[in-house]
Order: structure tokens, then sequence, then C-alpha cells
């Protein structure tokens, strides 16, 4: 990646002195330069609220009613999940995390339960289903409030931020359910030996 940057900045100063415009060249790095900054602090104020909300949800057992809401359907998902495994509150901590569009707060919970489904796998060099299925999950990234990309837009001025929403929740819920779906469909394919 860091080779495609230095590309990049490169062929923009080669492309700006041959055109003659390498003032341009200049005034635009500086003043996305400023951007960058001013979307970095505005995405502190939200991350810190929202993460905020999650310390409370986890502090106030709030997580363990969501979890308790969520075994029957991880019974169905998560087959090789032990009922009393602590993963099942992470994964909620962690879907609840990306609905609220709190990715950056989703990665870290992630990989806390990729962490606790690999302590429970017999076969530690071949990922279970749940793994698996966890894994679609949290890359589908379902979003009901796009917490960040909303910040991102406060950021840039965006007239109005929060028409995002709507197309992100349709989105991502049809993103959610193919992921789901096609782990189910090629757990049952991986198990008759495709």
């Amino acid at each position: 990646m860091n080779y495609i940057f230095l590309f990049l900045i490169i062929s923009s100063i080669i492309i700006g002195v041959l055109n003659h415009t390498t003032d341009a060249v200049v005034n635009s790095m500086l003043s996305a330069c400023d951007t960058s900054v001013k979307i970095a602090f505005s995405l502190i104020g939200i991350m810190a609220f929202w993460l905020g909300i999650m310390r409370i949800a986890e502090k106030s057992g709030m997580v363990q009613i969501i979890a308790r809401l969520l075994k029957p359907i991880a019974k169905i998902l998560f087959k090789d999940i032990k009922p009393e495994s602590p993963a099942i509150g992470d994964i909620a901590m962690s879907i609840s995390a990306n609905a609220l569009g709190l990715t950056n707060a989703a990665t870290p919970i992630g990989l806390k339960v990729m962490k606790e489904l690999q302590e429970e796998n017999n076969d530690k060099d071949t990922a279970t289903d749940s793994m698996c299925m966890f894994l679609g999950m949290n890359t589908a990234g379902f979003q009901i409030i796009p917490a960040t990309v909303i910040a991102v837009l406060v950021g840039t001025g965006a007239k109005n931020p929060t028409e995002i929403i709507i197309p992100t929740l349709i989105v991502t819920t049809l993103a959610f359910i193919t992921a789901i779906i096609t782990a189910l469909i090629l757990r049952k394919l991986w198990r008759k030996g495709l």
C-alpha cells in the first residue's frame, strides 16, 4: 500500500512539473492535509461517544441481555459454540459495534471472538464453521447508524450527512444476509466433501 501512495505522490509531482502546475499540486497537498486533520478530530468525538455507550452497555449487563436474546439464533448459526461460551456475548458486542457504525471498535472485539473460538477449536489448523460464519458476518458489517461515515461527512462539511443512513442500512443488511446464507450453504457443501 505504501508503494501505491508513493507512486501517486511522485506521479502527481511529475505531472505537475510537466504541466507547469506545481503550485496547484502543492496547494492541493497542503489543503488535503488540513482536511484530513479536521476529519480526524471530528471522528474523535463521535467515536468517544459510541465507545462510551458500548462500555455502559457492557457494564450495565445490556450485553448479557443481548447475548441471551441472541442465543436461539446463535445455536443455529454457531452450532459448534458451547452454550456457556463467552464468545456469544462478544459476538453480540461485535455485531452491536458494527450496527452502530463503530468498525474501529468492532475490530478488537472481533479479534477477541476469534481467539475465544480458537480456544474451543479441536483442530487448531482449521477454522471452525463458527469462525467462518462470524468472519462473514463481521466482514459484511451490518450497520444501522454509520457513525464513522457520518462523522467523516460532518468533518468534510456535508450539508446533510445523515442522508447516508437509509442506503447504508439497505446495503449492509443485504451484505449481512448474503454472508450468512453463503456461510450456511458452504457449510453444507463442505461437509458433503466438496
